[in-house]
């Protein structure tokens, strides 16, 4: 809860943001030899979709991490995880449900050992999405090795134990976290996910209801919610 005193989350809209955004993805990719194959570059359409939204994190006013969140619904099925799990996310949308996908998960390798919990500061926004957009799931596309993290933080279950991805050559594994079974317990186990109404709707809001304009910068609100200063996310209406 404390390294989020220091954190501030930027969403990416203009084009100047995107060319620090490519470089980080590009670094940490190229680190664990993560590059997509005949990418020309790591940015790409599905980065401007309307149900897209790609936040920079920040510490200490520096670039250290980013993330991007799909809001996939059966009337926009647009989502990263189609590309490699089509026939689950068909299943999910057939079933009428509504999905966070995160995708470009993308940490700073100097900043990975300074800062060891911004994994957990990074996933945060996808924790968030489904509060303010009340999703039934939120995905977690990971490496094999990784499944036991997401398992134990987000009480997520495996979907797919393992698939081979033609983007990457490497093995993904499919997780999925029940929003409904697991949001309340989540939250008090983490309170440093939960965030207050106004929170998720600088970071989400867009069209009717919206702010006027993109909050250049969005400051967490867990801290307030659990001094109980503010509400925030409510089994039975928000998850």
């Amino acid at each position: 809860m404390r390294h989020l005193d220091f954190i501030e989350y930027r969403r990416i809209e203009t084009n100047e943001d995107f060319e620090g955004i490519e470089q980080l993805r590009y670094k940490t990719y190229k680190a664990a030899d993560m590059i997509p194959r005949a990418a020309p570059s790591m940015i790409d359409e599905a980065d401007f979709d309307p149900h897209a939204y790609v936040f920079g994190i920040y510490y200490f006013e520096e670039l250290v991490s980013t993330i991007r969140l799909h809001h996939v619904t059966p009337e926009h099925p647009l989502s990263q995880s189609a590309q490699v799990f089509p026939d689950v996310m068909e299943a999910y949308l057939d079933a009428g449900l509504t999905i966070i996908d995160p995708a470009r998960f993308a940490v700073d390798p100097a900043f990975a050992t300074e800062v060891s919990v911004l994994p957990y500061i990074t996933l945060r926004p996808s924790i968030v999405a489904a509060a303010y957009f009340k999703a039934d799931r939120v995905l977690q596309p990971v490496r094999p090795p990784h499944a036991a993290f997401y398992k134990r933080v987000f009480y997520a279950e495996t979907v797919v134990e393992r698939r081979m991805t033609e983007v990457y050559g490497r093995e993904l594994t499919l997780m999925a976290t029940n929003t409904h079974t697991t949001g309340e317990k989540l939250l008090k186990r983490y309170p440093f996910f939960d965030s207050g109404v106004y929170e998720r709707r600088m970071m989400f809001g867009r069209g009717e209801g919206a702010l006027p304009t993109t909050p250049l910068t969005i400051l967490p609100s867990a801290r307030l919610v659990a001094a109980g200063k503010i509400s925030g996310a409510i089994a039975g209406r928000d998850y």
